[in-house]
């Protein structure tokens, strides 16, 4: 056996799930945070049964934009490359679940819907990459380019409002969107699970994020995980190590397009609707401000950080307090510019630093003081 193999061997299966989890490029690597985390999970499946179903709707979308956020993590906070428009997979996989989901309203062909939506806003990423990573596109440009086919695509589906403009059954609607998104169905037959109401909506998108968490700290860790730090970190010196750098970012270039496309189709089966509003400025720089706020090298920072924003997003357009709906992206832009003049790394690091140094003091101070024996 290797020495991987032989110190494998020698530990526990739940040391052997935390060596998986956890490593230096992650938050958390202790048993309070695993003890806080279970209690957060406990907590937010337990969120529904003590409150309304308009806020257990509300909390389901913010899981939806989750994924959007961990998506750009992925591709700018650990690979160093910053896409303005993850949006563009987001909402590519939104119309594809609802085309597909119009057209075969069965259990199966739903199911399909699913699958097919996440493929496309797969290969879609998969294909942009290629062209920018392997034809030598630098980071900046990478940047320009993708927020242009957001735009590009919030442009085209804009002016889709004819009769003309369908895919079968379903209408495109232009700038009034497309209506009539079936309802999330996983399975085939008698055998599917279906996910129209909101509360087991509620609980698959909650399982989904908590895996996909858990499955980006294994991955963020791993050999290959390491090596998009690398180049995040020094490019240059990465590449004398023959490590092939177009290959590492468009691998997780497409990472992130699958992980903001399946956002897309839990956002479509939440609304039942999407509309060209997704491919926007506005829609596009979110994902933005919540990696930006929570901590671009932090998926829980992110996803916390969705939550939060998007929670008083969603109270300010309301008009909730003095407050009026106006207000909303002004009190969001102040929140971005205090984060990076103060807290530059973001919210989730900079608490974590902090509680770093706090533990530090209180170790010294007590290792500090003499002993009884000492003083006699």
């Amino acid at each position: 056996m290797t020495g991987i193999d032989s110190r494998d061997s020698s530990m526990g299966p739940i040391a052997r799930v935390r060596d998986r989890l956890e490593g230096p490029n992650t938050l958390g690597n202790s048993t309070p945070f695993w003890a806080v985390f279970a209690v957060a999970v406990v907590a937010l499946a337990a969120y529904p049964q003590f409150v309304g179903l308009y806020a257990v709707l509300t909390s389901t979308k913010y899981f939806a934009l989750a994924f959007l956020a961990v998506s750009l993590t992925v591709v700018w906070g650990y690979c160093g490359v910053l896409s303005f428009g993850q949006v563009a997979f987001f909402g590519i996989a939104a119309y594809t679940f609802g085309i597909i989901g119009v057209n075969f309203s069965s259990a199966s062909g739903i199911t399909a819907a699913l699958v097919g939506a996440v493929a496309t806003g797969t290969l879609f990423a998969l294909v942009l990459g290629y062209f920018m990573f392997y034809g030598g596109v630098s980071d900046v440009y990478v940047t320009i380019i993708t927020l242009v086919v957001a735009l590009v695509l919030n442009t085209f589906m804009a002016q889709t409002a004819g009769s003309e403009w369908a895919v079968g059954e379903a209408q495109l609607g232009g700038f009034n969107g497309m209506p009539d998104i079936p309802d999330l169905v996983v399975g085939i037959g008698e055998t599917s699970l279906e996910l129209g109401d909101i509360i087991p909506l509620y609980y698959a998108l909650l399982v989904a994020l908590v895996v996909t968490y858990l499955a980006l700290r294994v991955l963020v860790n791993s050999r290959f995980g390491m090596t998009m730090v690398a180049i995040r970190e020094d490019e240059q010196r990465t590449a004398t190590f023959g490590y092939d750098i177009a290959f590492v970012k468009l691998v997780a270039f497409t990472i992130g397009g699958a992980l903001a496309a399946i956002g897309g189709v839990f956002y479509a089966a939440w609304g039942n609707y999407v509309d060209p509003t997704v491919f926007g400025v506005q829609f596009a720089a979110l994902p933005v401000v919540w990696a930006s706020v929570g901590g671009r090298e932090s998926l829980l920072g992110t996803v916390g950080a969705t939550l939060a924003i998007e929670r008083l997003r969603t109270g300010l357009t309301e008009g909730v307090g003095p407050l009026g709906p106006e207000w909303a992206f002004v009190i969001i832009g102040g929140l971005l510019l205090t984060v990076i003049l103060f807290m530059p790394a973001g919210v989730a690091p900079s608490l974590d630093r902090l509680g770093t140094r706090l533990l530090e003091r209180v170790g010294d101070r007590s290792s500090s003081r003499p002993t009884e024996e000492a003083v006699e």
